[in-house]
């Protein structure tokens, strides 16, 4: 057994990754079927007691009931994370092409348009629409068959057509960079889970939303403007009081009668001051500093905004502030991102609406990243009001929900030009120049397709693939065993870890499985055993000339290797042609069929291998 120990070690290691790597996918199937179960009991409870409750109201109850499940367990979320991920042809949900449209960014930009600009620029946008050439380079051509300069109508007079043309480029693509970004935001705000946006062309989205019910709902989210709003942040006199009513208010809540009588927090367990103060314990107040600023773990979000939407919570929280997250990560702890929690004036002082222009750069003076920002004169004049009355204190800049930046007001700006300072670097600050253009984001958003896929119909097409699968397997399997006796069962062993392995590693990066991904598993299953039917026939024809087992299987397997490998090798190259040019389905089929390969490979050269060595070692016969 000792010339078998490493190939053993390998894989029981291959095996016990892989049942680790799977392990959340089960559990969460688990913990899916065991919610579904309390919320069915809930609904049942409810209409017996509330028979005249209204749908929509019941819906809201069980939402949050939900809500409430999946945020009470950690493990709950973590398993979500890194479960192997289903795609929307099998979870159900949107698909939405989107295009910007660049057309009304260049009517915006356009100075003194007259009529016949007008009309060259809807002949522009109607050949924009069958050809991939972009809008920019398909008006200037019509600008200039009519024998005027582009200066005429974007620019100055002493800019070349060139560098106009290059500029408009420039705007075209910062439009639709724009417009992801706004959707991405909108689409993370709205809780979607796994959503996927990607770019495609010069100016088209693809948006996946999987588990999507309210088509229209989401449908407006994704079609509405950007909305920035600047709003003062709550000073620690304010807020701090209204936290500790917070914390008051939840603490009662909990059965606190086991907690050790003590003053002082510093001999408490973390287990008793969480249940003196729940609010605090998840939401850290940094002593030192003279803002009420909360600080959050990524895992602790989702149970604050429970916290804080609790009816009893809402009844202490003044009607006129909300409490806001920090749009991105602050910092990061023992590898855990931490969000920042504000207190904000729930009216905006001001709107996007009055942005002209945002810049990201580098200050001569600090040599660190700043975003300049200009607005309209309307804007100047109540941004100058604004700041010459609030001195001091902090205004931040939301958008969508999203606190981006809280700057302290140093002095009055009578000019509507303001700085924005704090970016660690040139990236974060163009980011959120992007940001703040997209408040007043001048190309709408239009959906020109959609496909929606029903629940329903996403589990029918797991339970085929399923089925498929099984069958296939099955099929497979009962032949080897028939064909090659004992030997076959070996095979079929080694196509039960070739699918174990193809599954840990779909779990391990996480990938997402489609109805396509599906196909290329099963066939995978046909071409697990075609590299056994390969060594089996080699053995045969050994062992018919005379051959010991031992030498026969050694020299079926060095015989046979060329041929597996080239035929393995020439469809993985295909797969690699598939994936890298083919579009998302495609991509699904691809990756699942490398994956196959590599993993089938492993099973007959390794797997196969091993159990026909430790038969022949063993003296038993190995009947082809």
């Amino acid at each position: 057994m000792k010339e078998f120990r490493f190939r053993i070690f390998i894989i029981v290691a291959f095996v016990a990754l892989s049942v680790y790597l799977l392990y959340p996918t089960y559990a969460d199937y688990t913990n899916n079927k065991e919610i579904q179960s309390t919320v069915s009991l809930i609904e049942k409870n409810i209409k017996v007691s509330q028979p005249t409750i209204s749908k929509n109201k019941l819906e809201s109850i069980l939402e949050f009931k939900e809500d409430s499940i999946r945020v009470a367990d950690p493990s709950i979320r973590e398993n979500r994370e890194k479960r192997v991920k289903l795609g929307l042809d099998l979870q159900g949900g949107m698909y939405l092409v989107m295009e910007v449209n660049t057309a009304k960014l260049l009517e915006n930009l356009v100075k003194n348009p007259d009529d016949e600009f007008k009309a060259i620029l809807s002949e522009a946008e109607a050949d924009a629409r069958i050809t991939d050439e972009n809008i920019v380079s398909i008006l200037a051509q019509k600008i200039q068959a009519k024998g005027k300069r582009l200066s005429r109508y974007f620019g100055t007079i002493r800019d070349e057509d060139a560098d106009i043309i290059t500029k408009l480029q420039e705007q075209e693509a910062d439009a639709v960079s724009r417009a992801i970004e706004i959707i991405n935001n909108r689409v993370n705000q709205y809780g979607v889970s796994e959503p996927s946006i990607q770019k495609q062309g010069a100016r088209r989205i693809i948006v996946e939303l999987p588990g999507i019910a309210k088509e229209e709902e989401a449908k407006r989210l994704l079609q509405g403007s950007a909305l920035l709003e600047f709003k003062f942040a709550r000073e620690a006199d304010f807020a701090i009081p209204i936290m500790n009513r917070i914390d008051e208010v939840l603490a009662g809540k909990i059965d606190t009668s086991n907690v050790k009588d003590t003053t002082s927090t510093k001999d408490m367990s973390q287990e008793d001051f969480a249940k003196l103060h729940p609010f605090y314990s998840i939401a850290v107040i940094n002593p030192q500093s003279p803002y009420p600023d909360a600080f959050v773990k990524e895992s602790n979000r989702d149970r604050i905004m429970s916290y804080l939407n609790r009816p009893e919570v809402q009844n202490v929280i003044p009607d006129n502030v909300e409490f806001l997250f920090s749009a991105k990560p602050i910092t990061q702890q023992e590898g855990e991102n931490i969000f920042q929690l504000y207190m904000v004036n729930k009216t905006p002082e001001l709107t996007g609406g009055v942005i002209t222009d945002a810049q990201a750069n580098i200050d001569p003076q600090s040599t660190s990243a700043v975003v300049y920002m200009n607005m309209d004169s309307e804007g100047a004049r109540e941004w100058a009001r604004i700041t010459g009355s609030n001195i001091g204190k902090r205004c931040a800049i939301v958008l969508d929900g999203g606190v981006y930046s809280a700057p302290r007001i140093n002095s009055k700006i009578p000019s509507g030009r303001s700085v924005i300072e704090g970016m660690e670097d040139l990236n974060e600050a163009k980011l959120l120049e992007i940001v703040l253009k997209a408040g007043a984001l001048p190309a709408p958003v239009e959906i020109i397709e959609e496909r929606t896929v029903g629940p329903s119909l996403g589990q029918d097409s797991i339970y085929q693939g399923f089925t498929s699968t099984l069958l296939g397997f099955f099929v497979v399997a009962i032949f080897m065993m028939v064909y090659y006796k004992r030997a076959g069962t070996v095979a079929d062993l080694a196509l039960f870890f070739t699918m174990l392995f193809i599954m840990g590693i779909l779990a391990g990066f996480q990938a997402t499985l489609t109805l396509p991904g599906i196909a290329g598993i099963i066939l995978t299953i046909g071409m697990a055993v075609d590299a056994n039917v390969i060594i089996y026939e080699r053995i045969r024809e050994e062992l018919a000339v005379g051959k010991t087992t031992k030498a026969g299987i050694e020299s079926g397997f060095a015989h046979s290797f060329s041929a597996i490998f080239d035929s393995n090798i020439t469809t993985f190259f295909t797969g690699i042609i598939l994936y890298q040019f083919g579009s998302g389905p495609v991509q699904g089929f691809a990756l699942t069929l490398m994956i196959g390969i590599a993993c089938s490979l492993f099973s007959a050269l390794v797997v196969t291998r091993l159990i026909l060595d430790w038969m022949a070692a063993k003296g038993l016969r190995i009947n082809l």
